[in-house]
């Protein structure tokens, strides 16, 4: 299997082909072009033109995966002859004929997991060959034609022509996000800063424990945009660290803790002032385009506002009950 949908160019070098270079090309608008997946990487290239390097003798351009027949063979002259692309099927009406009627959208059957299957058009456009000719799209077939000095060998000439249309296996050139693509997101995400309660709500007391709990959410939903793919990100509160503030550092526990008298996380202080707050380690899942759930490979932490309190010192008085 070719990966991705190629198309062929070539450069000139002293009046002959130098080298040839591969080139995907995919409507922004459609796909969405916010990553660069280098190509040692993913076999593709999610850019509109991503140059690559090959040896001259790879002159045909086949795309097949996934099941879907072969869509794109490029053998010979038209290699190096015309460019390439996909173009949506709405999209490309509009670039012909200034509108797009709703009655041109065409769908695919659902993908297998892990796939990516869309409805697009493939369409061609002469570039200018290495004697400043080029093959245009008649109605009775190409032609070659003369063409001007302003254009130089390799140029685009002339407008994109439809050749034929179907669904497409894209996978390669925009798999769903990875675990760990949706990880990089997931660290960046707003995720809640947890407060800090205790109890008693005051001032504490030497000698009796002070309660630790938290009544933020320890659950958040959040839906992103990656590539193009709707990925629903479920975060959960995995590890509560009680900082607080006093020599023993930390207390460390998988619930929020609970008021009294369901407490679970207490602390002996000393009389003094002191400032605690919580970390949280948060876990995730995720789904894309409603698959199925997936974990998230990794955890990211949160830090919660400080609060201070102080623990005073509570002394016996001897009084006289006459009095």
């Amino acid at each position: 299997m070719v990966r991705g949908i190629s198309i062929l160019d070539y450069h000139q070098n002293d009046h002959r082909m130098s080298r040839l270079i591969i080139r995907t090309a995919l409507v922004a608008a459609i796909i969405g072009l916010g990553v660069l997946v280098p190509v040692s990487q993913a076999g593709a290239c999610i850019q509109v033109r991503c140059p690559v390097e090959l040896d001259e003798s790879a002159v045909t351009v086949a795309y097949e995966g996934g099941g879907v027949p072969a869509v794109v063979s490029v053998q010979g002259t038209e290699a190096v002859d015309y460019e390439w692309r996909l173009i949506d099927r709405c999209v490309s009406e509009a670039e012909r004929i200034g509108y797009c009627s709703p009655s041109v959208a065409r769908s695919c059957p659902p993908a297998e997991p892990g796939r990516v299957v869309r409805y697009f058009v493939v369409e061609r456009r002469p570039v200018v060959r290495a004697d400043n000719t080029a093959l245009v799209d008649g109605p009775d077939g190409p032609t070659v034609v003369g063409v001007s000095d302003e254009y130089a060998p390799g140029d685009p000439y002339d407008v994109w022509n439809p050749q034929r249309e179907g669904c497409f296996d894209i996978t390669p050139l925009n798999p769903p996000p990875s675990g760990a693509e949706v990880f990089s997101y997931f660290q960046r995400l707003p995720l809640p800063q947890l407060t800090t309660e205790h109890q008693p709500p005051g001032d504490g007391l030497a000698g009796l424990q002070v309660i630790f709990y938290t009544d933020s959410p320890t659950t958040q939903t959040f839906t992103v945009d990656i590539r193009g793919f709707e990925v629903v990100i479920e975060a959960v509160a995995e590890q509560f660290t009680w900082h607080t503030g006093d020599a023993t550092g930390q207390l460390v526990s998988t619930d929020p803790g609970a008021p009294y008298p369901e407490q679970t996380i207490e602390h002996l202080y000393r009389s003094g002032t002191y400032t605690a707050h919580l970390t949280v380690t948060w876990g995730a899942t995720f789904s894309v385009d409603g698959g199925a759930d997936a974990d998230v490979p990794g955890t990211t932490t949160t830090d919660g506002p400080p609060v201070t309190f102080d623990v005073l010192q509570a002394r016996p008085l001897l009084t006289n009950p006459w009095d």
